[in-house]
Order: structure tokens, then C-alpha cells, then sequence
């Protein structure tokens, strides 16, 4: 998996926003990028980019809000995929513009 072009795909993304990552329920090594999709529904994107286990997952989850989602777990996770290539990104067409990776 390619965590540094999926990175900066969502860096390059608008709506996305960078989450700081307290460290609570997901890894602190790792990068969090959220968009809210509908009400206290949120795409997440959790790059953890450790040499030993460099990884990529995204979910679909609701939280409270978006200033809640590293500091507790989400109320529902309604998706939840790991990354295997640039391809699963095809997933999220509906939320993301992807026509980059075309």
C-alpha cells in the first residue's frame, strides 16, 4: 500500500481536515483525516505510517462531533476497510473527488 500518495491525496482535498491524533483509541503513530458526509457522519482515512506496519483505513463512523473523534470511540461504524491499493479508494467515489487516480 502506498500510504504517501493516499496522503497526499487527502492533503490535496479540500474538505478533508487533519485530525490531531490524541492517541486514544487509535494508534498514536498515526495520521487522521476526517469529512463530514452527513450529520455526525464521518469519512475517516487513519494512515499509520510505522515502517513495521505501515497501514491505511478507512471507515465510515459516527461520532458526536468532529473535535470527538480521537478522543472517543465512535457510537456506530457503519464501514470499515483496510487499504490493500490506490484501487480500494474507488470505495469512497461517492465522497471524494478521485478522478486524480484514473
Amino acid at each position: 500500500m502506498n500510504s504517501i500518495k493516499i496522503l497526499k491525496i487527502l492533503q490535496e482535498e479540500d474538505d478533508f481536515t487533519e485530525i490531531p491524533n490524541h492517541g486514544m483509541w487509535i494508534e498514536d503513530s498515526s495520521r487522521i483525516f476526517a469529512k463530514e458526509i452527513r450529520d455526525n457522519i464521518f469519512l475517516l482515512f487513519v494512515i499509520n505510517n510505522d515502517l513495521q506496519q505501515e497501514s491505511v483505513k478507512a471507515m465510515i463512523a459516527k461520532f458526536d462531533s468532529m473535535e470527538k473523534i480521537t478522543l472517543k470511540e465512535p457510537k456506530q461504524i457503519m464501514f470499515y476497510l483496510t487499504l490493500q491499493k490506490l484501487e480500494d479508494l474507488h470505495y469512497f467515489e461517492k465522497y471524494m473527488n478521485i478522478s486524480q487516480f484514473h
